[in-house]
C-alpha cells in the first residue's frame, strides 16, 4: 500500500507512531511504503507491524526523540524517526 494506510473504523490514519507520547499504546493500522518494493516498510511488517497488532512507545531517546522504544507483545524495537513514521497507529 502507498500512502497513508487505510483502517476500516477511521478511515485514513494520519497519526504515525512516531507522534504517540512516550508509556502510549495504540493499535496498528498499517505500514506506510515510501516506495514501490520498499524494503524497510517490508522489514517492518516481517518483524510484527502488521494490522490489528497493539504497541506501546516504552521510551525515547534524548536528542530529537531518537530512537523511539517500541514494544510490540513482550518484544521491544528500538527504532529512527523515519521508520515509525511509516507506521500508522490508531489510538
Amino acid at each position: 500500500m502507498i500512502g497513508a494506510a487505510f483502517c476500516s473504523v477511521c478511515g485514513p490514519c494520519r497519526m504515525t507512531l512516531y507522534q504517540l507520547k512516550t508509556h502510549t499504546s495504540a493499535i496498528v493500522a498499517g505500514v506506510e511504503d515510501r516506495s514501490e518494493h520498499d524494503p524497510i516498510s517490508r522489514r517492518l511488517r516481517e518483524i510484527g507491524f502488521v494490522p490489528g497488532e497493539a504497541v506501546k512507545v516504552v521510551g525515547q531517546g534524548l536528542i530529537g526523540r531518537e530512537p523511539l522504544l517500541v514494544q510490540i507483545g513482550f518484544t521491544r524495537f528500538a527504532l529512527r524517526r523515519n521508520e515509525a513514521e511509516r507506521v500508522r497507529v490508531q489510538a
